[in-house]
């Protein structure tokens, strides 16, 4: 699940963080008296009359600051820069990328050739023109990637959403001809994942009949569709699933076979076999993520000890076993990491298994060779101390393009041949940013359970140790996903080369060492990560790297529990808050958007249980009258249907009934990604540092 959290951009709906609210009804009744309720109708008139003027009042305040213009066209060179690497995804034996800049500004898909790629000035084939396609049909077309059928991957189903919501149209498009094909495959937008079989047969998950969705927004219904014939159904969930979809094993010459997964909550599911007599449950543990098909061996990720393997272990199975009798059939360890180690993806080129995971949160891949029943591993001689991060893999071939980054180092693109262990860097961004001035720093420190708690710093050689510095401090600590180093270009030009500092704090419900990290913080051990947090902040002030007056939290989405959290409970350590498109209400998320699909991170509050220490946290419950706050700026995006909007909405109003200070922005295109567009991310990323200078700088 991990993994496909991570490629969401990629695929339709493969994970279960997104519930579409067009044409959604509305959230039911809160169970106690909620004033600010009403905020959760998105598109009421009286809801968007509220927002108009919570942007008018916060763009005045940010937008006419001197630093704003300037921030705000730094931000846009970085965004529409022609000198960006172009991110490269193997396809029918040459390049795909999807490219967006000041004349593109939806973007284009296009093509180019492995040679031409490579030179400093690829000659591209336009594919898809998004601009033109918006303009033509009256939308907001907003790129979601496209899946293409092999071996020959002309045929393609792309997905398309209308303003940047998780929700896609898809529609059958030919690259040879560069056209939708005429009476092809096209299914109406909505939360659906859907596969190629044959150029005539699809795998299909979606919302077949009004309302048949999961409580979270997902479908249960999984249906076979060749062309011109009825879809016919071949597996039934339950509304009580997060959601239910299939996939297929793709062999050399087609289908090998095709999986059905039944996911019973965001971290259990089970998995079977599609046969002619109905489906073959695979031996699994129900805490399991689908990892890959490759060489004929079904790979997957386990996140619990089962038989004789330890929570995080790859193990494979035998494709040909598991249909000659799957009861029978035995898996076999792939890797075993260690307490230190965490799986960041599990991938595979034409012939080799591909692990790109952290070991002390920095990056390393290893390709596997299967040979005579035993996997044999090589690591990849890529630089260390760095991030690492697979892009594409050839099925056609065994090469792999992975990106290469630091805080510091412009992420570098690198491929590598699975074969022979060569690796070669092809691609480097320039600098976006001074970093001569500045150095990169791992501390440790210690939780109120004793815990040791890593966190990087990146700050100016110079910095006094006086409590001076601003400093930005980064988490998440949600859904076992990490938060290694990385380059970014906007924080180093509007913050760094400013004087300013910023930390990534890798606190425990993240997945930096693996499965245990996460689970130390889910449900009702949920406060540990906010500990963890405040205990890096008091470190950096206990090291005079920053001061209370100094230091501001930034995060987003499940970080928005985090920042939220961070201001209620130690309001003191902080005087600047960035919250963005997050999740506050604890006591009501499950019913709002895909909230219900969560619970088995957060808990569900409608348990008298669970309630009970969900509600001794969450931060829209425990804001008190008379309290000093940070004034955060609290921001989201009216299309947003992962996180409702009405999380924040509430939180401001709230605030505002109780005369503290705060500044609330919201967008009103662009889902929860935030970026569809790269002007207006310039001026996201503009309001958001001129909120930070004039509280950490000033």
């Amino acid at each position: 699940m991990k993994a496909l959290l991570l490629a969401l951009a990629a695929v339709s709906i493969s994970v279960p963080i997104a519930h579409a609210q067009t044409a959604a009804p509305a959230p039911p009744p809160a169970t106690g008296a909620d004033p600010y309720q009403w905020l959760e109708d998105i598109d009421s008139p009286r809801a968007m009359a509220w927002v108009e003027g919570q942007n008018v009042k916060s763009a005045k305040r940010l937008e006419s600051d001197p630093r704003y213009e300037t921030f705000h066209a730094q931000a846009r060179a970085i965004f529409t820069a022609k000198d960006r690497i172009a991110t490269p995804r193997f396809r029918a034996g040459g390049i795909d990328n999807f490219w967006q800049d000041a004349e593109h500004v939806h973007g284009i898909w296009r093509h180019t050739t492995e040679a031409s790629y490579r030179t400093a000035a690829p000659q591209w084939q336009t594919l898809l023109d998004l601009d033109a396609l918006s303009k033509a049909e009256g939308k907001n077309w907003i790129w979601k990637g496209a899946d293409c059928l092999k071996p020959a991957q002309t045929l393609c189903l792309v997905h398309l959403s209308d303003g940047g919501s998780d929700a896609v149209e898809d529609r059958e498009f030919d690259t040879a001809t560069g056209k939708f094909v005429d009476g092809g495959f096209r299914f109406p937008n909505g939360k659906q994942n859907i596969r190629w079989i044959d150029r005539d047969t699809l795998i299909a998950a979606r919302e077949w009949a009004p309302g048949e969705v999961t409580t979270s927004g997902y479908p249960y219904v999984v249906k076979i569709v060749k062309r011109g014939a009825e879809p016919r159904e071949v597996f039934r969930g339950a509304k009580t699933d997060v959601q239910d979809a299939g996939y297929v094993l793709e062999g050399d010459h087609g289908a090998d076979g095709v999986i059905i997964t039944h996911d019973l909550t965001f971290y259990e599911r089970e998995f079977s076999l599609l046969t002619d007599k109905g489906l073959v449950p695979i031996p699994l543990p129900r805490k399991a993520e689908e990892g890959t098909y490759v060489d004929g061996q079904l790979v997957f990720v386990i996140k619990a000890d089962w038989k004789t393997f330890k929570a995080g272990a790859v193990i494979s199975y035998d494709l040909a076993d598991l249909k000659r009798d799957a009861a029978m059939a035995k898996p076999q360890l792939v890797f075993q990491p260690t307490a230190h180690d965490a799986i960041q993806r599990v991938s595979s080129t034409k012939d080799r298994l591909v692990i790109d995971l952290l070991e002390n949160v920095k990056g390393a891949v290893d390709v596997y060779d299967h040979k005579a029943g035993v996997w044999l591993p090589r690591r990849l001689k890529l630089p260390g101390d760095a991030n690492i991060n697979l892009v594409s893999e050839s099925n056609d071939t065994n090469q792999l393009f992975a990106t290469v980054e630091g805080f510091l180092d412009p992420t570098a693109l690198w491929v590598a041949d699975a074969d022979t262990g060569a690796v070669v860097k092809i691609k480097t961004l320039p600098a976006q940013f001074d970093a001569s001035k500045d150095v990169v720093e791992q501390f440790w420190a210690t939780s109120n359970d004793g815990t040791k708690i890593p966190y990087f710093v990146v700050h100016p050689k110079a910095m006094k140790l006086d409590g001076s510095t601003p400093t930005q401090m980064f988490g998440y600590g949600g859904f076992e996903l990490s938060e290694p180093p990385v380059y970014i270009p906007q924080m180093g030009k509007l913050w760094l080369e400013r004087g300013g500092a910023y930390v990534i704090a890798n606190i425990r419900g993240g997945g930096e060492f693996g499965p245990a990290w996460h689970e130390a913080a889910l449900r009702e051990h949920r406060q540990r990560a906010f500990d963890d947090f405040a205990s890096v902040a008091k470190d950096l002030i206990a090291r005079k790297i920053t001061s209370p007056r100094r230091l501001g939290i930034y995060a987003r989405s499940n970080g928005g529990i985090l920042t939220t959290v961070s201001m209620t409970q130690h309001p003191e350590l902080f005087n600047a808050i960035v919250i963005e498109s997050p999740l506050i209400d604890m006591l009501r998320y499950n019913h709002l958007s895909a909230g219900a699909s969560w619970m088995a991170e957060y808990g569900d509050p409608d348990v008298p249980a669970d309630r009970a220490f969900i509600e001794k946290y969450s931060g829209y419950q425990n804001l008190k009258p008379g309290v000093k706050y940070p004034e955060p700026y609290i921001t989201t995006n009216t299309r947003d249907d992962r996180v409702h909007p009405g999380h924040p909405r509430k939180f401001a109003a709230k605030m505002e009934a109780m005369g503290l200070p705060y500044l609330y922005y919201e967008q009103t295109f662009g889902g929860h990604a935030n970026d569809a567009d790269p002007e207006l991310n310039a001026r996201r990323w503009a309001r958001h540092y001129v909120y930070l200078a004039q509280k950490l700088m000033d």
